[in-house]
């Protein structure tokens, strides 16, 4: 099997255990209840912090150590968010609905014929203290949301965000300096 020779047995073991570890996850109807088990299984989660019906895909790279919540943070539903490198928010951040949060990018295969042009990389994402990521935004691997920055739903950041900015649009762009 192709991919198995690509990752390897210990990547797959991985693979299949928090596939299994998920399943519980999965099933836990109050978000109360997932920060406890994700901390079990190595995340570092702040206290307050809400995660409602969000996913985590490539846990067997990094694990879920690869995820560190500050306080008070709230996480909506349906965000995903990759672990194939690590992902920090901190305090007080709020990643709306539908939020995608990529640290890698990989277009297959190694001998996919792209793999030339876009070799595979991975990078972390930090979103800092007191911002906001709305509805359907997409950050790119290796980029950082600053301090108190608010991206707009919607929108697509390929650069990193900037303290105290509005950022809108597909790329994201500067909108305004908030006061």
């Amino acid at each position: 099997m192709k991919a198995l020779r690509e990752i390897g047995l210990g990547r797959a073991a991985r693979f299949g255990f928090f596939t299994l570890a998920m399943v519980p996850y999965r099933f836990m109807l109050f978000p109360q209840l997932r920060a406890p088990l994700l901390r079990l299984l190595g995340a570092r989660i702040g206290p307050d912090s809400v995660l409602h019906d969000v996913r985590l895909f490539n846990l067997y790279r990094r694990c879920p150590r690869g995820l560190v919540i500050g306080n008070d943070c709230f996480l909506g539903d349906e965000c995903l968010l990759d672990l194939a490198d690590e992902i920090r928010l901190e305090d007080h951040v709020t990643l709306a609905e539908r939020v995608l949060v990529l640290t890698h990018t990989n277009v297959g295969y190694r001998d996919h014929p792209l793999q030339a042009h876009f070799p595979p990389s991975a990078a972390p994402v930090v979103i800092r203290a007191g911002s906001f990521v709305g509805a359907n935004a997409t950050v790119l691997p290796g980029l950082s949301i600053g301090p108190r920055a608010f991206v707009a739903a919607g929108s697509v950041v390929t650069e990193s965000v900037p303290e105290g900015t509005l950022a809108a649009g597909v790329p994201a762009r500067h909108v305004r300096t908030l006061a």
